[in-house]
């Protein structure tokens, strides 16, 4: 059967909460499912599991914590990635410390999802970001599916997990369907890569929406007898260094498109692992948004500030070419 994306997340929701009596929802219009995500679930599990929040992000995230420390299981629904940066602290300084500081005494299990990050048409400078990078740099476990399996089964494992994790769900990637079994979805260990296509020319690293685009340049590459493997990480911290090795061991050469920007995001730590531990055939190469992006309103400009697949296949051309 079709499973998408947003169903995806949405199932693993209800899946969650049918389960486990712990596990309850909260944020803002999440029980009018504004984004989709939780719909159906405040008719199926009460007031008591779905709860709208005031506006008030700061007061929201603390009280998840709490609730945390507690013995229950919070799920967040953040309406846009900009958010993030409100709540911070409450998840970087304290849910994501109090484990570290307690050594291991206290758990924080709560699971912050943002459905639609990244990009979305006419959004502009301050609802596209995707600051996935900042949460992996202060060891905040990170992930971003590409797939509706993925989707599915890191939201899962998010849960379940007894530290912080923040899933970023990529605007581009919402609309993606697949061909399921929904009798085989299942938790993904957080920390595992994938090997989205095999190939043995070039190591293309892509994260969420990105995945697809690589994807996409390994065909059009593939009428020209160049061999793309994509590994795709799924998490961004931890990240699948012995996953990225066997693959780059194989093909010698390496880029990473990366929908962040360019200093210190996610692709220059890639990048940084690749010349501390893999050997190389050609200096790697990353496509990332440009430092300081700010998305305009224009779609046109929007598109031109954010990496995409003919940028993808220049980096391919390039690494091929380096000897």
């Amino acid at each position: 059967m079709k499973l998408s994306y947003l169903k995806a997340l949405n199932r693993a929701l209800g899946d969650e909460l049918a389960v486990d009596p712990s596990v309850f929802l909260l944020g803002e219009d999440i029980r009018a499912a504004a984004s989709n995500v939780t719909a159906g679930l405040y008719e199926r599990f009460g007031s008591d599991r779905v709860l709208d929040t005031p506006l008030s992000e700061q007061a929201f995230t603390n009280f998840a914590t709490g609730a945390a420390l507690a013995g229950l299981r919070p799920v967040i629904e953040f309406q846009i990635p900009s958010l993030l940066f409100l709540v911070f602290e409450q998840i970087v300084n304290q849910a994501h410390k109090f484990s570290l500081m307690t050594g291991g005494q206290c758990k924080v299990p709560v699971t912050y999802v943002v459905p639609g990050s990244g990009s979305r048409t006419g959004w502009a400078g301050q609802h596209s970001d995707h600051p996935y990078s900042l949460f992996a740099h202060v060891g905040v476990k990170t992930v971003v599916p590409a797939t509706p399996s993925d989707a599915y089964g890191l939201l899962v494992s998010a849960i379940r997990d007894d530290d912080p994790v923040v899933v970023f769900a990529p605007s581009g990637a919402l609309g993606v369907r697949d061909d399921v079994d929904f009798s085989t979805l299942a938790p993904v260990p957080l920390g595992v890569g994938r090997i989205a296509r095999a190939g043995t020319d070039v190591t293309v690293v892509a994260l969420g929406h990105l995945v697809h685009d690589a994807l996409a340049a390994a065909d059009e590459l593939s009428s020209l007898g160049i061999s793309i493997e994509v590994f795709d990480p799924r998490t961004v911290y931890p990240l699948d260094v012995d996953g990225l090795a066997e693959s780059v061991a194989k093909t010698r050469r390496l880029v990473v498109i990366d929908d962040s920007n360019r200093t210190s995001g996610f692709a220059a730590e890639v990048l940084a692992v690749a010349a501390e531990r893999f050997d190389l055939d050609a200096p790697p190469r990353r496509v990332t948004r440009p430092d300081g992006a700010v998305l305009p309103f224009a779609l046109a400009l929007d598109r031109a500030v954010q990496p995409g697949r003919d940028q993808l296949v220049t980096a391919i051309h390039a690494v091929l070419e380096e000897r």
